[in-house]
């Protein structure tokens, strides 16, 4: 079961992201119906790596992805001493607990649901905008996305396959 809980965990996070990314990418798509100004291709040519480095690298690659396969990883681990009701909620909403959701420091806990509540904000005001600069936004969004997925990817085989430990905080209660 923690094996299934471990696996569950990351995959299920990559998912989440994935499922964004999909979500997105319709608008981006559409951007080829638009003939750019001058100030838009600017804004797109910015903003786009803006957020491959503030999204991708300061955001999911030196946080987020190390701490999610930490905390999958100790899903996984043996010697626990958790309650059987908490071990089984953790399995089962093994994704929310790997992104710090719950069994987390306050601190972790108000970091993850005050960003996660920001970000919802945020796609709510974007969600108005009209396009093609709902189209550049999203460019930039899905592009930071994206190198947050390939984060994971990269954390998981370095800390999973090849046997390291992550230095990362599990930020546990």
């Amino acid at each position: 079961m923690r094996s299934i809980g471990y696996y569950w965990g990351l995959l299920g996070v990559i998912a989440l992201i994935g499922s964004a990314v999909l979500r997105l990418s319709p608008r981006v798509f559409e951007l080829d119906s638009y003939s750019l100004s001058a100030v838009q291709w600017i804004v797109l040519i910015v903003f786009t790596p803006y957020m491959a480095y503030a999204e991708g690298y300061r955001g999911f690659h030196q946080n987020f992805a190390p701490r999610v396969v930490a905390r999958a990883l100790y899903l996984r681990e043996t010697d626990r001493h958790e309650s059987a009701p908490l071990k089984t909620l953790m399995l089962l909403l093994a994704p929310a607990f790997c992104m710090g959701f719950f069994y987390a420091t306050r601190r972790r806990l108000l970091t993850s649901w005050l960003v996660t509540s920001a970000i919802v904000a945020l796609v709510l005001a974007i969600s108005h905008t009209a396009q093609p600069w709902r189209g550049i936004v999203d460019a930039g969004v899905i592009t930071g996305l994206v190198v947050g997925i390939a984060s994971l990817l990269w954390h998981w085989l370095r800390f999973a396959v090849r046997g390291l430990r992550p230095a990362t905080p599990l930020d546990l209660p």
